[in-house]
């Protein structure tokens, strides 16, 4: 089998990202705890935009936000599925990471950041949230592996109580926050609940050709 070859290597924010590639396949790897996400398994993060936009059909101009660039395959379905006058907001922290989808990635996923409906700011989701209140129709977090975090010690704002609550204010009346995590967490789907949303929890298969290793995607969804 073919190895794969370190590309670019970036520290940022405390935390250092290797960009590694195999042929047409890449992968994110952090410090040594290995696989952040990998080209080749994205099945999930299509589910969670899927389920996100399914849930604002019928919007007019609807505005949504995803939280986490990755290699940008949220970002495309989200577009195949909100219509054309929607916008979408794009918060990636890691400016590598943005970089590195309009040099190498961008081809894996259809160059999504291409497309004029879309806006990338390099900032934590959380300061975008607060400076956007009953800004957003729906919300797509994928940040990290979810609430059980480990890339970055301080996600538990993003996803504790504060995070939440946070993410309930940016979203408009009947608006939908959708979260990715490669873990089950029944404490993170009772603090979804406490800060008022209603709340749905899916188990997802990680790649379309893997039915023995699945995600956890919640649908919470604003009164």
């Amino acid at each position: 089998m073919i190895p794969y070859r370190l590309i670019d290597t970036a520290t940022e924010h405390g935390t250092t990202l290797k960009l590694y590639q195999r042929g047409i396949d890449f992968s994110i790897r952090v410090d040594k705890a290995g696989d952040l996400m990998n080209s080749r398994t994205h099945h999930s993060e299509d589910v969670l935009a899927e389920l996100a936009c399914k849930a604002i059909i019928g919007r007019k101009k609807p505005h949504l936000l995803v939280g986490g660039l990755g290699m940008g395959f949220t970002l495309a379905t989200a577009l195949s599925h909100c219509g054309p006058v929607a916008r979408i907001t794009v918060s990636e922290l890691m400016p590598a990471v943005v970089r590195w989808n309009r040099e190498y990635l961008g081809i894996v996923a259809g160059c999504p950041l291409d497309d004029e409906r879309v806006v990338v700011i390099e900032q934590d989701v959380g300061k975008v949230m607060s400076d956007h209140r009953n800004g957003f129709d729906a919300i797509m977090l994928d940040v990290d592996n979810g609430p059980d975090a480990f890339t970055r010690d301080d996600n538990d704002s993003l996803y504790g109580l504060y995070g939440l609550n946070n993410a309930y204010e940016a979203l408009k009346p009947g608006g939908v926050l959708t979260v990715w995590s490669a873990f089950p967490d029944d404490a993170f789907t009772r603090r979804m609940m406490k800060v008022g949303f209603t709340v749905e929890q899916q188990r997802v298969r990680a790649h379309k050709n893997q039915a023995n290793h699945r995600h956890t995607i919640w649908i919470g969804k604003k009164p």
